[in-house]
């Protein structure tokens, strides 16, 4: 479903553009093919656009969809590139799911500068709706907001009242600390500390310790992919 909905909101958007365009619809799945997040997407969500593609008839008002990948390996230096070069040299009208908040940041940046469209579906922090919000952009799924108000305000409601934070140190994890210590806050809860870890840490032990000195209710995991799982594994 979640394929065939992006599928579905691509082509529509792409339609105002698409009698202009004598080569087709070219539509860029920009994300990490090798990293902390290649299992969340990677491969998998290449594929998957492709089936949808395919589901959607292969065409927007007569224009052929072609489905073009790269691997920005959660650098935005690197994925702001890759996605200049698309839209300037290979013709690609849309780029979607910009896995990596700092990344998705970046080329949301760039999409407004050239006129483009970008869907986010790989990343999660509020700012990509909020104040980074563009006329060319959409956030589709979760945000750092919903999982604040969800998760942190149902756990501190339930007693959890302390937290500590393992926070990645990017955006996306600046934006799960901040909002969750709003909500956490607001629901008469307090944050006890809190450590930023290199994003694709192998070791958290240090880290884990700092959290369990701490003595919070909560160790509060503001990160995602294999760093949530090693966390996990490692606690």
């Amino acid at each position: 479903m979640k394929s065939g909905f992006l599928a579905a909101v691509a082509a529509c958007s792409l339609m105002l553009a698409a009698p202009a365009m004598a080569q087709g619809v070219k539509i860029g799945i920009l994300n990490d093919q090798s990293g902390v997040y290649a299992d969340y997407g990677g491969k998998y969500s290449l594929e998957a656009a492709r089936m949808a593609v395919e589901d959607f008839g292969g065409e927007v008002l007569g224009q052929k969809i072609e489905v073009v990948t790269a691997d920005h390996q959660n650098k935005p230096d690197l994925a702001t590139a890759i996605a200049r070069r698309w839209y300037e040299v290979e013709n690609v009208d849309m780029i979607t799911e910009l896995t990596t908040s700092s990344v998705a940041l970046a080329v949301q940046e760039l999409s407004k500068e050239k006129k483009k469209i970008d869907i986010v579906v790989g990343a999660a922090t509020s700012r990509i709706s909020g104040d980074a919000c563009t006329p060319y952009s959409f956030h589709w799924a979760y945000d750092t907001r919903a999982l604040a108000v969800g998760t942190g305000g149902a756990l501190t409601e339930a007693g959890g009242d302390t937290w500590f934070f393992l926070t990645a140190d990017y955006a996306f994890g600046y934006a799960l600390e901040k909002d969750t210590s709003d909500i956490v806050a607001s629901k008469g809860g307090k944050v006890v500390g809190s450590v930023r870890v290199p994003l694709n840490s192998s070791d958290f032990s240090s880290f884990l310790l700092q959290a369990q000195s701490s003595k919070a209710k909560i160790i509060g995991l503001a990160n995602a992919g294999l760093d949530t799982t090693n966390s996990i594994k490692q606690a």
